[in-house]
């Protein structure tokens, strides 16, 4: 009689850890690219209150080390925003990459369940097949039994 292969609940399990594993750090990247997102806002509004700051006092007289300084941090402000912006788009194309492996992983665990379905099936068809088998095998006893009596 056929028994059920031990593989198939492994295989499940594997590509069940793998889908888990997928959608921690696919969370986990979509949370950096929210705070990046955070970041480059809150950048970009320091920027615009420093221009706007300048153009304000550019009526009124500063001092040229004040001025130098001030157009300096802005300077700044926009390397960061760039450094941001690049990380951002890296983080997004990481969340993109992520969710294609993730509905590859899904796929994968899909296609292990429906194989230890598949083989439990089996399993099962044997198992009647042999049941019936032993029913028919004890009516022909029978039959015989009763011929010889």
């Amino acid at each position: 009689m056929r028994q059920a292969r031990a593989c198939w609940p492994v295989l499940v399990k594997k590509a069940n850890d793998e889908v888990i594993q997928l959608q921690t750090e696919l969370g986990q990247t979509i949370a950096r690219v929210e705070q990046l997102q955070a970041s480059h806002q809150r950048l970009c509004n320091m920027y615009d209150e420093y221009r706007l700051k300048e153009q304000h006092t550019q009526t009124e007289a500063l001092g040229m080390q004040a001025s130098v300084n001030q157009r300096q941090f802005m300077v700044q402000l926009l390397n960061l925003q760039q450094r941001v912006a690049l990380d951002l788009s890296k983080a997004q194309s990481t969340v993109a990459a992520l969710r294609k492996k993730r509905i590859l992983a899904d796929i994968e665990l899909q296609k292990m369940q429906a194989l230890e379905e598949q083989d439990q099936l089996a399993v099962r068809r044997d198992q009647q097949k042999y049941e019936q088998r032993q029913l028919d095998e004890l009516g022909v006893r029978q039959f015989n039994l009763r011929l010889q009596s």
